[in-house]
């Protein structure tokens, strides 16, 4: 089976060597997604919920570059620095999957990759549902 990639442009991309996003059959796989723009700067420094948005705006481009929306998403995966933002998280979450209802998982983690950002998300999207 054959399948489809998209970069979003991230400095990690080529340093670690991954894809963005991959569509393989009808499944479409984004890897962990921060909020750092393609100049590799943080956006929304010190604040969960302008980095929930842009992370959830980032998938969409993303989604919508493999023929999918928000709406084929069916599972994400939310990663955070400090499990006590999980409302300021979740109300976000909601807003965007508030009538999708995905199945999800939020769990803290010691650190990511830049101290400067507080929240890392995984998405799976099946052009089936």
């Amino acid at each position: 089976m054959s399948s489809e990639k998209f970069f979003s442009g991230a400095p990690w991309e080529k340093t670690v060597g991954y894809c963005r996003a991959i569509k393989t059959g009808d499944i479409i796989e984004i890897a962990g997604t921060t909020a750092t723009n393609e100049e590799g700067k943080t956006v929304g420094i010190n604040n969960v919920t302008v980095q929930t948005e842009y992370i959830i705006n980032k998938a969409e481009k993303a989604l919508a570059a493999l023929g999918a929306t928000l709406q084929h998403v069916t599972r994400t995966r939310i990663y955070v620095t400090n499990i006590a933002d999980w409302k300021k998280i979740g109300k976000v979450h909601g807003h965007f999957f508030g009538s999708i209802t995905p199945v999800t998982t939020m769990v803290e983690v010691s650190k990511l990759i830049d101290p400067e950002l507080l929240i890392e998300m995984e998405f799976t999207a099946n052009l089936n549902a």
